[in-house]
């Protein structure tokens, strides 16, 4: 069992990446294992971390296909349907409140 090297923040050498790194170029992990790690201190909490990959064995990211495009568009209209006056509440119904703001607070309202 081989430890992952540990980094100090923005002090990872060249040809690593974290995943929000290689998708800003076009490129994903591909599978391949986590090649080392960031730490960033925080302030009384334990070291913010982040994985890092090889550039070199990253992917091209998938291109979307009509089928993925039409499975997310149908996904996000679904989050903002509220299940009880079945509408589109044009935002993401919050999940504290299950509802849209209209059904979640309705003598609000009424008096607005």
């Amino acid at each position: 069992m081989s430890t992952l090297p540990v980094y100090s923040w923005r002090l990872a050498p060249d040809g690593l990446a974290t995943r929000r790194q290689l998708r800003a170029v076009g490129l994903r992990p591909g599978g391949q294992a986590v090649a080392a790690q960031v730490e960033r201190p925080r302030y009384r909490r334990g070291p913010l971390v982040a994985y890092l990959y090889r550039t070199e064995l990253a992917l091209p990211v998938r291109p979307m296909t009509p089928a993925r495009a039409a499975a997310l568009a149908k996904a996000n209209a679904a989050r903002r349907t509220c299940p009880e006056c079945r509408t589109d509440a044009g935002y993401v119904i919050p999940a504290s409140l299950g509802m849209c703001v209209p059904c979640a607070y309705p003598e609000e309202q009424c008096a607005a």
